[in-house]
């Protein structure tokens, strides 16, 4: 998936929306679903991308969020949820039995706990497109022929 200027600007939008927002809204769940995800459109003609909207009609942000997290990145796991100087702070993960200090989380506060959640939702998922944009190619090596392999190297 290529990460355009203009993916990254819809981020940072939507990154700020999330962070000035005072409460959640299914007007926010429904931007987010059709600006920077890409699965969700895929299962709403499903049971399960209709399970986001249900949620949000019924008020459940916390749910929706981690919905729509499970549905949009299922590589990436809740981490940590802390309630630290009046601010919620959401860690997600590709790799949570890592140690804390090796893994490469997206971390992000707010007051509210969805809009925390929702926010390392955005970071992660900046992450997973910046990172497949800077993914090096590395050329495909041959397998070596069949026969005897020896080893030319002077470990004296």
């Amino acid at each position: 998936m290529a990460f355009s200027s203009d993916n990254a600007t819809l981020i940072e939008k939507i990154d700020e929306e999330l962070r000035l927002a005072i409460q959640p809204s299914a007007d926010v769940y429904s931007r987010i679903v059709a600006t920077i995800c890409t699965r969700i459109p895929a299962l709403s003609r499903s049971e399960n991308g209709s399970r986001i909207a249900r949620l949000a009609e019924a008020n459940a942000w916390t749910d929706a969020a981690i919905a729509l997290l499970e549905m949009e990145l299922p590589a990436w796991q809740i981490r940590r949820l802390g309630h630290e100087n009046e601010e919620w702070i959401c860690s997600l993960s590709r790799q949570p039995n890592l140690p804390m200090a090796l893994d490469d989380c997206a971390e992000a506060p707010h007051k509210v706990l969805p809009l925390a959640i929702l926010r390392a939702f955005v970071e992660a998922r900046r992450m997973a497109c910046v990172s497949n944009e800077f993914r090096p190619t590395v050329p495909r090596v041959r397998s070596p022929p069949l026969g005897y392999v020896v080893c030319c190297d002077n470990f004296s």
